[in-house]
């Protein structure tokens, strides 16, 4: 697992979005350099897709409303049948090793919301791998941001 550092993190509010509001729609567009090691987030009502490359390693994450709480789920796209099983699972496990820290620059970029609704710490975390393949396609609960520790 690699280790989050605060300054290697670019954060951008865009489409209106601001450091504590919307709470509905707020989406989570997190990209990275694989040359510098900087994390970029995006945060507003809508994913920017025109920061996502070709090789679809970005995490994208939302607020839900879960009953009558909310959730904060995440979309990870494996693949949709364009790769070899051995290559997909490969990706899994990347994004499996590297979400912890994916969830601490979310927390961390958009602490001063989570210090303005201090309840969202406590929200549940869904992942949702996407893949083609049944071994990788899942939901998995991950705990809260309370529990996120790398």
């Amino acid at each position: 697992m690699s280790t989050f550092y605060p300054e290697k993190l670019s954060v951008e509010y865009m489409d209106g979005a601001t450091a504590t509001e919307p709470l509905i729609p707020r989406r989570y567009t997190l990209t990275h350099s694989d040359v510098t090691g900087k994390l970029f987030l995006n945060i507003g009502n809508k994913y920017a897709w025109d920061k996502i490359n070709p090789m679809r390693d970005e995490v994208l994450g939302e607020w839900k409303q879960y009953g009558s709480s909310l959730c904060f789920c995440v979309y990870l796209y494996v693949d949709q049948g364009e790769y070899t099983p051995s290559v997909s699972a490969k990706r899994n496990e990347i994004f499996r090793r590297e979400l912890p820290l994916a969830l601490t620059a979310i927390r961390y970029g958009d602490r001063i919301l989570f210090n303005t609704y201090p309840y969202l710490d406590q929200a549940p975390i869904f992942i949702h791998f996407m893949s083609a393949y049944p071994q990788f396609a899942r939901q998995e609960n991950w705990g809260d941001f309370q529990s996120i520790t790398i």
